[in-house]
């Protein structure tokens, strides 16, 4: 079965996701951008979800994960929690 490992910063709006995005792409820290902005418990450990199967996170989360390549920020990804910035950190098919 499909796993994956992937690291996520969650807030509120998608002009934040943005703009948080636009810094990662000029150089800053995925982690420590998780650490200061996200609103999910899992920003203290700069946004590490561990690793998961198929199902286990919300439907629009799952569909980056499972099919996203893996090292590239991917996002605003809009659920019902907010918005994500999406970084698969590994995955087995």
């Amino acid at each position: 079965m499909a796993r994956a490992a992937a690291r996520h910063i969650l807030v509120d709006t998608e002009a934040q996701c943005n703009a948080l995005k636009q810094q990662i792409a000029a150089g800053a820290d995925f982690a420590e951008l998780a650490k200061l902005h996200s609103s999910c418990p899992s920003g203290r450990d700069g946004g590490a979800l561990g690793t998961f199967s198929p199902g286990q996170m919300v439907k629009e989360f799952d569909q980056v994960v499972f099919s996203a390549p893996i090292g590239v920020v991917q996002g605003p990804v809009k659920t019902q929690f907010g918005y994500h910035l999406v970084e698969v950190t590994q995955r087995t098919d």
